[in-house]
């Protein structure tokens, strides 16, 4: 057993600094300004934290339930859908840099021929990523899809984190 510890506490400390490693970041090429991370690599020893899909919440409460008007346009539902990742993100005490890989499904929208509205959904992801306070970046991927579960819903975002 005497022998044991010592062989125990150098494993340890050689395991350390596989812990100590951080998240790394790949930024996309040809200096593009554009605010994903071409690919995000995580070290051994980390947390990997998979949130489900948030939908965004009721902006009008008047509307029907089932409608584009009670969830608001796609910018609208993107700020809601990130704000309740954000909130999901705070209680379990990670926050939106730790995110490292996002999923986007975007329904098309009327107003644009049927296409996924990206500039709107832009507009609000660019409020959360690739700013001053949260300059992150998460690999990502965004995908038009025929619907979701809400006939109003045109935005689910699901998202993996890393524990520091």
């Amino acid at each position: 057993m005497q022998k044991l510890v010592p062989i125990v506490a150098v494993a340890l400390w050689l395991a350390a600094p596989a812990h100590a490693q951080d998240v790394t970041r790949y930024k996309l090429p040809n200096n593009s300004t554009f605010p994903i991370s071409a690919a995000v690599e995580v070290p051994s020893g980390k947390s990997t934290v998979y949130l489900s899909g948030m939908v965004p919440p009721v902006v009008d409460a008047k509307a029907p339930k089932d409608s584009i008007a009670a969830y608001g346009d796609t910018k609208t539902q993107t700020i809601g859908a990130l704000t309740a990742i954000q909130k999901q993100l705070q209680s379990m005490h990670l926050d939106m840099g730790d995110i490292v890989k996002m999923h986007v499904f975007l329904v098309g929208d009327e107003s644009h021929g049927g296409r996924m509205d990206f500039a709107g959904f832009m507009a609000g992801y660019t409020q959360f990523f690739g700013t001053k306070d949260q300059p992150k970046l998460p690999a990502r991927s965004a995908v038009q899809v025929a619907g979701l579960a809400n006939p109003g819903f045109r935005v689910e975002i699901e998202v993996t984190a890393v524990r520091p």
